[in-house]
């Protein structure tokens, strides 16, 4: 077996104090959120929301953003457990009352004694995590009073942040795996089905990777776009914040991207059993994609945030 192969197989756990234990994959989700809540507090800076200038010209806080950080991490983290369990393993958790339980509570059950264990949210799917993040948004708007247009555009300059984290999350998990391959840059997965199968592991796209690095790229992509165009708050034109053009900028370029990446991955198993031509992960995608694309070539939204 060549030695161009990556051996891959690093814990899922980075530490350990007691019963409780640091993940990669938590990690991920915390990493990312914070790169966003920075990135998404710049904006409300630079574009004068919060703080905001008095008349004196002093910067002088109005309380708007902070909530937009509670919002979206409980809309991202309920829509993901949801979206997970409904799309992908409806034949699992609602069907018992055991299924129930674990798909809202981050506990395990076991069969037999109903011995409960503490193992966090194992399964969360991107395409549920964007719309209970839309949920949560439509909630913060009505509290803010802010254009829900506006909001979402800033959403979409930074979701890419988490949405790279969380793929290197993955990764580190040595889950959602690509299919076998012979170029150079190849995973040795430590799978046990691979073991079992092949005798020995077998190297395969890092796909997990593929997706952090295209997302990283989308990064940058929307905030260059957003720097160039947005110089100040009144700057006319399609690629002003509150268009909607930079919500749909992202989910059509993520989710062009999500829906190719696919052919790479394993199936996931549950109800994408890989018997339609198209997997779950490629049929949630294109839904997104049109929605993208409508609000960028549409800019159905307002032009400054405090219209609603």
């Amino acid at each position: 077996m060549s030695l161009l192969f990556i051996d891959w197989h690093p814990s899922e756990v980075i530490f350990s104090v007691g019963v409780l234990s640091v993940r990669w994959y938590a990690l991920g989700w915390l990493g990312g959120v914070f790169i966003a809540y920075l990135l998404a507090a710049w904006i409300f800076r630079r574009e004068g929301i919060d703080p905001a200038l008095d008349r004196r010209g002093n910067r002088v806080p109005t309380g708007k953003f902070e909530p937009l950080v509670i919002y979206c991490f409980i809309g991202m983290l309920v829509g993901a457990r949801l979206g997970h369990c409904l799309f992908y393993e409806p034949g699992y958790y609602l069907t018992s009352l055991r299924g129930v339980l674990e798909m809202l509570l981050p506990i395990g059950i076991a069969p037999d004694s109903w011995a409960v264990t503490f193992k966090g949210y194992a399964g969360l799917a991107s395409h549920g995590g964007v719309v209970g993040l839309i949920a949560a948004l439509l909630l913060y708007v009505r509290r803010t009073g802010l254009s829900a247009w506006w909001v979402l555009d800033v959403i979409g300059v930074v979701a890419a942040a988490p949405s790279c984290c969380i793929r290197l999350g993955n990764l580190m998990n040595s889950e959602i795996v690509g299919k076998p391959t012979s170029l150079p840059w190849g995973f040795l997965f430590h799978l046990p089905e691979d073991l079992s199968a092949y005798g020995h592991y077998i190297p395969r796209h890092p796909a997990q990777l593929y997706e952090a690095l295209a997302y990283l790229a989308i990064l940058v992509v929307t905030l260059v776009v957003y720097v160039r165009h947005n110089p100040g708050s009144a700057t006319p034109g399609r690629a002003r914040l509150g268009t909607g053009f930079y919500f749909g900028l992202c989910l059509a370029l993520i989710f062009t991207f999500r829906f190719f990446v696919e052919f790479l991955k394993e199936v996931q198993g549950g109800a994408d059993d890989g018997s339609t031509a198209l997997d779950m992960g490629q049929m949630l995608s294109l839904p997104f994609v049109a929605l993208g694309l409508w609000c960028m070539l549409g800019s159905p939204g307002a032009k400054h945030p405090s219209a609603g």
